[in-house]
């Protein structure tokens, strides 16, 4: 479900929410849960935009696969591992997925349509039809085909996941996959052996999830998604790759604390009743009313116009008045939620009153009492109808009374027009003629039987398959009246079967996804259903800004004439479609080291058959996880154990506020208030001595909220720095009172001074515009090496320690952010204590020593060594490719580039027309006297990216002082110019324009601007260079020839075959054995890395295999590399490489 702009202003409001996934700082999660349907939209129209875009099923499963893969790496589950694909849905919800596969139906066909009247030529391939993705097409009966064989290979290979119980709830599974989840966490929240302190992350993308989340009242619950990039262009390329995305965790933690200081005024009102909890249930309540994916937004409510403000103040205010909360664990308190909306409805007649000056000027000005004149006449036939007035209080026409005429006869005029304000809205919106009383009661009635569907939906599920929401449009607040009576009831009934849901919701533009006996019933004019699928419809903005928050205006289906109207086609079904079109359970899968069994792709020409697969699957009946009514979600245990990762504001003391202050969120400045919050000083006066007596040496945790463990190596006020005196390479924390740390005592010099000062005013800005935090003053500064991973270092007699390793940048904390003295919970991974338990026999490692640096090995049998400190290692030592002669006439085979005014004296134009046609070059419409709208196309080649510091391989190169250009750029600017020379004079002649016009390009009447624009975009897109990726300019990379040759080596040396294999006995420092608990360890931390460098990959339960060889082929980054490329002899696993180079061996040894 989703709730449009509220992910963006909940993390604006409370800045500290969510934070980047820093691999290795991640929090231990037991149970994580997949909304899947997010990932297979990704993975198969990343970009909706670009018309010419095609994909393969094979590429959609092999790219969700690894999405798969990748999420589960991220977070390492160590329990369970969910996967939910939206089965069908409760009927509430189709009406939403209707409008939505309508819209993308119409927005598809209108987007090819401008595509080939600017002239562009498509693709012959079909496009993938984004709304297959619905339960019982062919598409999603393969995708669970294939994510079977998925989990069963997985489960059977990789170790990682064979401690996991893997749920796999598919499109066959009744229900959203979202409220599937939260279906099994209830159910093993009621269960009395559950554990409090699970940690649960979910993973999904819409924001509604963050109310789901806090149903449930677990402590420890985070949401992972996308970097939410807002305010880019729309037609901008999505990132799809998971390796080069940009992952946030959203921490439930801090949403309850944040709620909790929302609503804290409350506190002094209520005292003793305050409840957190029940806040909490009704902070969920209120977000439903600016609408939702089951019932429309109140009018007027938008969230971007201050509406959740505005029903956090009204709360506030009518909370100590109602003597209980609204939001009764899902039940709804009708007399509450009637007092709430009453002190709400205030704002109906505010907003009124907005409009009401400009309204009596427009009627000075025509004359007319009515704003709408057919909408007036209807009132006047209502009310000759009616015997009094006073059957319009149901508009809330209660007079109020005045002092004076005056002042009565503008109260009258004012409620008289309130009322037909309101009356107009029915009308036009709704189509109705009378606004009864009756009307208006089933307007009420209706609405607020929505809200009550939707709070059990959230907290017990399902309550009725069949319920619906039958309008586009909501009653005013003030005439949601005489509520607190109402019966609510609902029947269960069934949900539809797959192919009643692919009839209800798709649009006849998508027949084909339907079984063939089904699809004249979209399009014969004969078809009894004929008109619930129309070929044209009305979108209504309704208040809103953008297209795709709009009304669509398409009839709701009537399930009894679509049940009627497929009757007769059923038993023409095929063997096949039956099959699709059925209700099945969930599945949960275990690895079984006693089963053994032949498991076959159903895809294999690209996924082989599993010949070994080890897994148990079990079935779990449909009603299993349901709960009662009744059922209370387990409260929050305040006691509970403080989890590294699990962010809390409890540790620091502050005060808190609401601010405009800008923060920036999402790269931008937020433009409401922000909660800020305020860091209190401390009662005693530490000065920089006491300070460093108590951390210098010792790990504390910094950068509140989101703690990480740091080593403090130094400590400063400004004027003095205590420092740690240690060798070269040690990293000792200092934490018993017996072992004091080496301290050295400086005095800071002028330019030391100056430094200190920058540190502070960074720091105190970093909190303030991105945390939303005030640290005011600070007056000590620690120095830290933040924590990266644990690391096994053999000790004497054959015992090995597990042991903090700290990075070697040191970075600036502010003290008074610091956190020391708490407790923090660590997982109770399996821990080796001895050489032998750390390297048993058929273990595989690898070599970070001499003379077989690189290798990897598997230990043997060590019993007779172990005791004097060695393992005994078989190590295999491949024949490398031989690279030197490459590296040494590695000029032959550059590319040479050459600056601009070489090439424009070769192509006989200005140096400045090859800096601006290897850029961007937009053209608008009509002309700069007399411009025809917004519309501009890029006509630039693309080649450079100034403000992005990027380039292209091949193409362009920037060093400090110009750009350069090769031969290649030469020949694409002759064609060019060859072509479209009309441009280059334009350009020539009005260097100082931004924007050119295709009105002065091409002026005489026989020349059609619009169609030699499109002539050249064709072009540039029809060209291989539109598809050449782009790189920072900071990359060092090998060109494209080289890149050849070296994958010519490779496969020389593989030819070869040479492997041999050496039997040597060796110390155990010098053996690196990848382990879940070691990761985040460099095996080499000294290691440099070079271009043509051979390496291999260390780590195990990558998407690269372990052990892979590969040479790289590019390096971005300064003093940290934190980017690597592999030859594209790798290339299926490059992009892997690049993000997490630091599971490698470092580059120059093999």
């Amino acid at each position: 479900m989703g709730v449009p702009k509220f992910y963006r202003w909940i993390s604006e409001r409370y800045p500290c929410l969510s934070e980047v996934v820093k691999e290795h700082q991640i929090p231990e999660f037991d149970n994580l849960y997949l909304d899947m349907n997010g990932i297979i939209h990704q993975c198969s129209h990343p970009n909706d935009e670009d018309v010419h875009f095609r994909i393969s099923e094979e590429k959609i499963f092999a790219d969700i696969f690894h999405y798969l893969e990748v999420l589960f790496r991220i977070i390492k589950p160590r329990k369970v591992f969910f996967m939910a694909v939206d089965g069908v849905a409760p009927r509430a919800k189709m009406n939403q997925q209707r409008g939505r596969r309508f819209r993308s139906a119409k927005e598809a066909e209108d987007k090819i349509k401008k595509a080939l009247e600017k002239g562009e030529v498509l693709p012959t391939e079909a496009r993938f039809d984004s709304n297959c993705i619905t339960p019982g097409t062919d598409f999603m009966a393969r995708l669970q085909e294939q994510l079977k064989y998925f989990v069963h290979n997985k489960l059977s290979t990789d170790k990682l996941w064979q401690n996991v119980n893997v749920y796999l709830s598919g499109h066959e599974t009744p229900g959203e996959g979202e409220h599937k989840i939260m279906e099994f966490i209830r159910s093993e929240n009621s269960k009395p052996s559950h554990d409090p302190n699970t940690r649960h992350c979910l993973y999904g993308l819409d924001a509604d999830l963050i109310m789901l989340g806090l149903t449930s009242h677990e402590p420890n619950f985070s949401l992972l998604r996308e970097e939410v990039r807002f305010g880019g262009k729309k037609n901008q390329k999505r990132i799809s790759a998971p390796e080069e995305t940009t992952f946030h965790l959203l921490h439930l933690s801090l949403m309850r604390e944040y709620i909790d200081y929302e609503f804290s005024g409350l506190r002094n009102q209520i005292g003793s009743d305050y409840d957190l909890e029940r806040i909490i249930d009704d902070w969920i309540l209120m977000g439903f009313l600016v609408g939702n994916d089951f019932i429309p937004h109140l009018p007027n409510l938008h969230i971007s116009h201050d509406a959740l403000p505005l029903l956090y103040k009204t709360y506030i205010s009518a909370l100590p008045t109602m003597g209980g909360y609204l939001n009764e664990n899902g039940h709804l308190n009708l007399r509450n939620f009637e007092k709430y909306i009453e002190k709400l409805a205030e704002f109906d007649r505010e907003h009124f009153s907005e409009i009401f000056v400009d309204l009596k000027w427009f009627e000075s000005k025509v004359g007319n009492k009515y704003l709408n004149e057919a909408a007036g006449l209807a009132a006047e036939r209502e009310a000759a109808i009616k015997e009094t007035n006073k059957n319009e209080v149901c508009l809330t026409g209660e007079g109020k009374g005045g002092v004076g005429d005056d002042e009565e006869e503008e109260d009258d005029m004012f409620e008289t027009e309130f009322r037909q304000y309101k009356r107009t809205y029915y009308m036009t919106k709704m189509g109705v003629d009378v606004v009864s009383d009756d009307f208006l009661a089933k307007q009420a009635k209706c609405y607020v039987e929505g809200i009550q569907w939707i709070l059990h939906y959230y907290y017990h599920g399902v309550q009725s398959w069949s319920w619906y929401y039958p309008y586009h449009y909501a009653p005013f607040l003030s005439d949601i009246r005489n509520i607190s009576e109402l019966k609510l009831t609902f029947d269960l009934e069934k949900p539809f079967m797959p192919f009643q849901q692919l009839l209800a919701v798709l649009p006849a533009a998508s027949k084909e996804l339907l079984p063939e006996s089904y699809r004249h019933l979209m399009t014969s004019e004969n078809s009894p259903i004929i008109e619930y699928y129309p070929v044209d419809f009305k979108t209504d903005l309704n208040g809103k800004q953008q297209e795709w928050e709009a009304v669509v205006l398409i009839p709701f289906i009537d399930e009894r004439c679509l049940l009627a109207a497929m009757e007769p086609y059923n038993l023409k079904m095929t063997k096949e479609e039956k099959a699709r079109n059925r209700h099945t359970e969930c599945a949960v899968y275990s690895y079984d080291s006693e089963k053994d069994f032949m498991y076959y792709s159903p895809l294999p020409q690209l996924f082989p058959d599993i010949v070994h697969c080890h897994v148990r699957k079990a079935d779990i009946p449909m009603d299993a996880w349901h709960v009662q009514l009744d059922h209370v979600s387990r409260r929050l245990d305040r006691s509970s154990l403080y989890f590294c990762g699990f962010p809390t504001l409890q540790h620091i003391k502050h005060k808190f506020f609401k601010k405009k202050s800008g923060v920036v969120v999402f790269q931008q400045s937020s433009r409401g208030e922000n909660m800020m919050l305020e860091i209190l000083p401390s009662q005693d006066a530490e000065g920089c001595d006491d300070v460093a007596a108590q951390v210098l040496g010792k790990s504390v945790f910094v950068n509140w909220p989101h703690l990480e463990e740091a080593r403090i190596i130094a400590v400063s006020d400004g004027d003095v720095k205590f420092c740690l005196e240690e060798p070269p390479g040690v990293q000792r924390v200092y934490d018993r009172p017996s072992t004091p740390p080496p301290t050295k005592v400086t005095c800071l010099s002028d330019k030391e001074q100056k430094d200190w000062v920058k540190d502070v005013q960074g720091l105190t800005e970093h909190f303030l515009k991105r945390k939303g935090i005030m640290v005011n003053e600070t007056s000590v500064v620690l120095y830290g090496q933040l924590l990266t991973g644990r690391k096994y270092v053999p000790k004497a007699n054959g015992v090995v320690e597990l042991e903090k390793q700290w990075a070697k940048q040191v970075l600036p904390f502010a003290y008074q952010t610091v956190v020391k003295d708490i407790k923090a919970f660590y997982s109770c991974l399996t821990c080796f204590k001895s050489l032998d338990e750390l390297f048993p026999p058929a273990t595989t490692v690898f070599m970070v020593g001499n003379p077989y640096y690189g290798a990897v090995g598997e230990v043997q049998d060590s019993s007779d060594v172990i005791k004097d400190g060695r393992v005994r290692v078989v190590f295999n030592v491949p024949h490398e490719p031989q690279l030197e002669p490459l590296i040494q006439n590695q000029h032959k085979y550059c590319v040479k580039y050459s600056p601009g005014y070489v090439l424009a004296s070769r192509l006989g134009i200005t140096s400045y027309l090859v800096s601006r046609f290897s850029g961007s070059i937009f053209i608008g419409r009509g002309s700069k006297r007399n411009p025809c709208g917004e519309q501009k196309a890029n006509v630039g080649l693309n080649l450079k990216f100034n403000k992005k510091n990027e380039e292209v391989p091949g193409y362009t190169k920037r060093t400090e002082k110009e750009w350069l250009y090769s031969a290649a750029v030469e020949e694409l600017l002759a064609e060019y110019l060859d072509r479209f020379s009309e441009v280059f004079n334009s350009v020539s002649r009005n260097g100082h324009d931004d924007v050119f016009y295709e009105d002065d390009i091409w002026p005489e009447e026989d020349q059609n601007g619009a169609e030699r624009v499109a002539e050249i975009t064709s072009w540039l897109k029809s060209h291989p260079v539109s598809s050449i990726g782009r790189t920072s300019c900071d990359l060092q990379v090998l060109d494209s020839a080289i890149v050849e040759r070296i994958e010519e080596a490779v496969e020389k040396a593989k030819v070869k075959k040479s492997t041999k294999k050496v039997r040597v006995t060796v110390k155990p420092h010098l053996l690196f054995r990848p382990l879940e608990q070691q990761q985040g360890v460099i095996p080499d931390p000294d290691a440099e890395y070079r271009l043509f460098d051979r390496v291999i990959n260390t780590r195990e339960g990558f998407t690269v295999p372990l052990g892979l060889r590969g040479t790289v082929i590019g390096i971005k980054g300064g003093e940290d590399i934190s980017f690597i490329l592999i030859s594209p002899y790798c290339l299926k696993f490059y992009q892997s490489f690049s993000t997490f180079c630091k599971g490698m061996i470092a580059s120059i040894v093999l």
